[in-house]
């Protein structure tokens, strides 16, 4: 009898298994008492920003016991390759905070939920379509953009306003043209009008370049990604190597630096003006030297007018998640007008969302928020958000080329033929 008892007992075993995978298939996602949960990468990383997201997923768990979510820290300086070792390993988060110049490939390959039929009508309303753009590739919508950071000019005050030069505001910013004049001027005694740090020159180029008219991303007739550089692209990239090269206004040391990298010599009065992402003024905040005074001027304006790129923070829901509609409920939690306050405030950016951009708090002129809230509504979708084979074209074509040609190492002609003749190759093998 042994042996049919061993059998006998086999036999429940593989049932006992089989049971278990399939419950496993059922509860995908589940606690055992049936509680669903959530994973939520974030990529904050000031302390102020963490606290508020940390927060606001600890208000959500506390209202909604069913659905708890985990708050899992990610990275900025990773997060491409390790959301695609997470997408093609089965093990992506179900909630994924990233910004939208890096969903193109992810969205194209699958890998992000179409959110379309799952977003509250509050929340497609509330942002408006030009954000929405950043976040659309092809059909779909991949994401939800919820932060956004123009560029402006950190100035020092008094440096300033001891050179006489008019001071630019929203509505009437200086040209490129003023302002090459004006950081000649601002240049001497040991000090140079303005640094460019640019050790990632690439969305600083394109962002900037619409504001002169240029574009360099274009569709051909079959709706194919394909490069051009043409006159408007040249107006912020010849500033540029102008003052590098032929002004001495900017210091060539300067481009192989980090925002960070540059604020110890502006604060030393080595520089006069820095170009900054509007988030720098926190960093700006807590290391500027006593009784230093600083202040946030808008970016030059070319023929477009005050316009420029931008690629928003964004929230997306892995395809694969077995619970998308909690992780759009979740979403649209944290993107409630006060919160997203919240975590526009923690981050020191601008919320995309219409009633949140209009918070008081969000307007003042203290440390030139009034200034970022104005410029909102001149932001507009980075030329290359939604072109497959953008971050392959970036790293390996236009990093370098335009390093060179800040440098004053490759001349105009050069420029364009790498960065177009060279990216088109590049481009070509995602667009087969």
């Amino acid at each position: 009898m042994r042996a049919p008892i061993r059998r006998a007992v086999a036999a429940v075993a593989v049932l006992a298994l089989l049971l278990t995978g399939c419950s496993g298939d059922v509860d995908d996602g589940r606690d055992a008492d049936g509680t669903i949960r959530l994973r939520f990468q974030s990529l904050a990383w000031q302390k102020e920003s963490v606290d508020a997201n940390k927060q606001l997923v600890k208000e959500w768990n506390a209202a909604h016991p069913d659905v708890q979510v985990d708050y899992v820290q990610g990275s900025w300086d990773s997060v491409h390759d390790q959301l695609l070792t997470s997408f093609e390993g089965g093990e992506a988060p179900d909630v994924i905070h990233d910004a939208s110049d890096d969903l193109a490939d992810f969205a194209y390959g699958g890998y992000l939920a179409d959110l379309r039929p799952l977003l509250p009508e509050r929340l497609k309303a509330d942002i408006p379509e030009q954000s929405w753009r950043t976040t659309t590739f092809g059909e779909g919508v991949h994401g939800v953009p919820f932060l956004q950071e123009p560029r402006v000019l950190i100035a020092n005050t008094k440096l300033l306003k001891a050179s006489g030069a008019r001071v630019p505001t929203p509505e009437h910013p200086w040209s490129w043209e003023e302002f090459r004049e004006i950081t000649d001027e601002l240049t001497g005694q040991g000090r140079y009008g303005v640094a460019w740090p640019l050790k990632e020159p690439v969305s600083v180029t394109l962002n900037l370049g619409l504001s002169g008219g240029g574009q360099l991303f274009h569709r051909d007739e079959d709706g194919k990604a394909v490069l051009r550089f043409e006159d408007g692209d040249g107006v912020v990239t010849g500033t540029i190597r102008d003052q590098v090269n032929t002004d001495g206004s900017a210091p060539r040391s300067a481009l192989g630096m980090g925002g960070s990298d540059a604020l110890p010599g502006f604060f030393g009065g080595k520089y006069a003006m820095l170009p900054l992402g509007f988030s720098y003024r926190q960093q700006i905040i807590q290391q500027a030297p006593e009784g230093f005074d600083w202040t946030v001027l808008p970016m030059p304006a070319g023929a477009d007018g005050g316009v420029q790129g931008v690629s928003p923070q964004t929230l997306s829901v892995a395809e694969e998640s077995p619970h998308r509609k909690e992780a759009v409920a979740f979403i649209d939690f944290l993107l409630r007008p006060s919160n997203m306050v919240r975590l526009a405030r923690g981050d020191w950016m601008l919320p995309t969302g219409t009633e949140a951009l209009a918070d008081p708090s969000l307007r003042t002129a203290e440390h030139g928020w009034a200034v970022g809230t104005a410029l909102a509504r001149g932001l507009r979708a980075a030329p290359a958000q939604s072109v497959r084979g953008y971050p392959e074209w970036k790293d390996k074509v236009a990093t370098p080329a335009l390093q060179e040609y800040y440098s004053g190492a490759i001349d105009t002609a050069e420029l364009r033929k790498r960065l177009v003749e060279d990216g088109n190759r590049v481009l070509a093998r995602y667009q087969r």
